[in-house]
């Protein structure tokens, strides 16, 4: 049993998961601060591939990154890059395709947030980085955990995006989705059985140590943010 199918979606996922862990906590941070007019606006467009076909998805992505796409031919052309038929070209397509997962997920953490927190930071004269990332970010982070589990599940899973810029291709391309593919198209339904309960596995391992994680780090609502805010305002104090 050839093992780069799982090697292969397992970075694919990986990468494509710190992109939007990133990418989708600061544009829900952001936007969750626009007007509802512009907040809805941006909502609609960043929320788009989430229910467009994967397929569509990957044409988009095919006709931007291609050889003759606008993205990809400046990029062949000066680098020599073919953005397309490798393994990272699924980065690509993961990232756009679970970004809003993350997006709309980590959005509804930030908006129940108690802000008053925020406004009893500022009193304090802390920063809005230190009240982002030590506030903030600590109160909503099971809602933010959530997040990553489901961006890098359907990252791990993604198939219609995936096959439309990388293709199949045995040891360069192949992941475990489209391996599953071939394999049915060949008639190897044993083959393709391993290939599911491979992914099934490694889905319930993954959801199995975040409940893990949350019950040990599990408090209650606030209390993080509020022993934070009381450490800086005893050591203004103290100055």
């Amino acid at each position: 049993m050839d093992w780069f199918p799982l090697y292969n979606s397992l970075r694919i996922a990986g990468i494509s998961t710190v992109i939007t862990f990133f990418t989708g906590i600061f544009a829900a941070y952001y936007i969750s601060k626009l007007p509802k007019f512009t907040k809805g606006v941006l909502d609609c467009v960043l929320t788009l591939p989430m229910v467009l076909p994967p397929t569509v998805v990957g044409f988009f992505l095919l006709m931007t990154i291609g050889p003759l796409g606008p993205v990809g031919a400046p990029v062949l052309e000066i680098f020599g890059v073919r953005l397309t038929m490798t393994w990272y070209s699924a980065i690509f397509a993961t990232a756009i395709v679970s970004f809003p997962l993350m997006y709309r997920t980590v959005r509804g953490a930030f908006d129940g947030f108690d802000h008053n927190l925020i406004y009893s930071a500022q009193t304090l004269g802390l920063s809005n980085t230190y009240i982002f990332w030590r506030v903030m970010v600590p109160n909503c982070k099971d809602g933010i955990l959530a997040a990553t589990v489901l961006a890098f599940a359907r990252a791990l899973g993604e198939y219609g995006a995936t096959t439309m810029v990388t293709g199949y291709i045995p040891r360069r391309t192949a992941t475990i989705s489209t391996t599953v593919y071939q394999l049915w198209r060949e008639g190897n339904e044993v083959l393709a059985y391993k290939w599911v309960f491979v992914n099934l596995a490694i889905s319930f391992v993954v959801l199995v140590a975040v409940n893990m994680l949350e019950n040990s780090y599990r408090q209650p609502k606030g209390k993080a943010a509020n022993h934070t805010i009381g450490e800086e305002f005893e050591k203004g104090g103290e100055r």
